[in-house]
């Protein structure tokens, strides 16, 4: 059977169906406590707009409703973010050990599990909380950065050269936008249509096929040696080796490549932080007062705002032939601060839909950054890096969910554009590394050039034999 060694594809669908499922789950999380505290039936009305401003009663119920949804999404996230960042830690160090197949596998599995749990909740209109125990049941077999660890991963075996591996990762950070984008824009029309039912059934399909692709159909990137595979048949030797794995990364590597990985890490991660916050309650906020969108509505600007990795990867490949990395990662950085700030005070839906003008370059700093790291380590190593780049980008991603909706829930009744106004707060962060990061680099190069013109000097006045 012929294989192939593209990952995109995995990536495409498993975006694809990730996309369809998450406002899915949002919405019916919204509309099932909206039942069980108002005792009547979700609104469902033809027009944009599902606020009644003239009734104090109905905006009390909206913020009481607005409250239990950022609560049970923060609890959700709480109750899978340990197995999924242990998962995400030891598959994809393993994976230099196993290759990288097991790191997209085992993840399509768990969403699967997740998916036909979701299902049977709502088909047979089971206890909400279940859904709590299904995100802890899918996370034992790691997550979206398990599989996207994994796949940056298979995609740094195949790149040799530094900016063709900078323009992959970023190919990679695209397709992830433009499958999203198709799925949040059919997902509202979809759920209006057929319900839930349909939307999950469809995701769940998709899953199976992209699990069979991934079994059957693509070949593994890092070919392991014999006797390295007959090493770790024994349970003990295979966790020796993976404990060395990531311990290496670190004990290993020179003082200066040590510092560089962790600025660079840190940078990363508190900038997913602020980004990913931000944009876990935008959802809620739009489905608030005063702009109480329609699923339509939500579709349409999820969908637009998944534009960004196209233009993200337009900025990186222009932009990587003119500007350092560092420039390209703080342009990026600036995109999202400007978007956060502005999205704090958007009251109107033209606003809301203007937001993403700004924000168009905002993906750019992840593939830059990847790609930074993945050029200082070795190919034995790229699997170590990438599990503690997703473990830190896990992390840090389901923190930021976990508090930006403890925060929204907390600050909605007076000021629902805090959390946005947090976010930018916090990308001054990553940008304030930014610069210290460059002013490292080149205070090494001046010590180079001085170096240079030092030894030029004592050759010119060695005397002559």
């Amino acid at each position: 059977m012929k294989k192939f060694y593209f990952v995109e594809p995995v990536v495409a669908v498993y975006s694809f169906a990730c996309f369809l499922l998450y406002p899915l789950v949002q919405q019916y999380v919204y509309r099932r406590l909206w039942q069980e505290i108002t005792n009547t039936s979700y609104p469902a009305l033809d027009t944009s707009s599902r606020c009644d401003t003239n009734s104090s009663n109905h905006t009390s119920h909206h913020y009481e409703v607005q409250q239990a949804a950022s609560l049970f999404s923060m609890y959700s996230e709480l109750f899978s973010l340990i197995p999924s960042l242990i998962a995400t830690l030891v598959l994809v160090a393993y994976s230099d050990q196993r290759g990288r197949k097991i790191t997209i596998i085992l993840p399509l599995v768990g969403s699967l599990v997740y998916c036909l749990a979701f299902l049977a909740v709502s088909f047979f209109e089971l206890n909400l909380y279940l859904l709590i125990i299904a995100s802890f049941v899918s996370s034992l077999f790691g997550g979206i950065g398990t599989m996207l660890g994994g796949c940056f991963s298979y995609v740094a075996d195949l790149c040799e050269d530094g900016k063709q591996k900078t323009l992959r990762m970023a190919g990679v950070d695209m397709v992830i936008g433009l499958f999203s984008g198709v799925a949040l824009i059919s997902s509202g029309y979809f759920l209006r249509e057929t319900g839930f039912n349909w939307p999950l059934v469809t995701a769940g399909t998709v899953h199976l096929v992209n699990l069979l692709y991934s079994v059957f159909f693509l070949e593994e990137s890092r070919v392991i040696e014999s006797s390295v595979a007959e090493d770790n048949r024994t349970c003990g030797e295979a966790i020796r080796r993976l404990t060395f794995g990531i311990y290496n990364l670190f004990a290993l590597g020179s003082r200066r490549r040590n510092v560089l990985l962790v600025f660079l890490i840190t940078i990363i991660s508190t900038f997913s932080f602020a980004n990913f916050g931000g944009l876990t309650v935008v959802t809620l906020y739009v489905l608030n007062e005063p702009l109480c969108w329609s699923e339509i509505l939500i579709g349409y600007a999820s969908a637009l705002s998944t534009t960004v990795f196209v233009t993200s990867f337009v900025g990186v490949y222009f932009l990587s032939r003119c500007l350092p990395e560092l420039v390209i990662v703080f342009i990026g950085m600036l995109s999202v601060f400007t978007g956060m700030v502005m999205m704090a005070f958007a009251k109107t839906t033209l606003m809301m839909f203007l937001v993403r003008i700004p924000m168009v370059l905002a993906i750019m700093p992840f593939p830059v950054l990847r790609s930074m790291m993945s050029k200082v380590v070795s190919k034995s190593e790229q699997g170590a890096l990438f599990a503690w780049v997703a473990f830190v980008d896990s992390l840090s991603t389901n923190l930021a969910s976990a508090a930006f909706n403890s925060v929204y829930s907390s600050t909605v009744a007076w000021f629902p554009g805090f959390a946005f106004l947090l976010a930018a707060g916090i990308c001054l962060i990553p940008m304030a590394l930014l610069g210290i990061l460059r002013c490292l680099q080149l205070r090494e190069e001046d010590n180079t050039e001085n170096l240079l013109v030092e030894d030029t000097q004592t050759t010119e006045n060695a005397p002559v034999a």
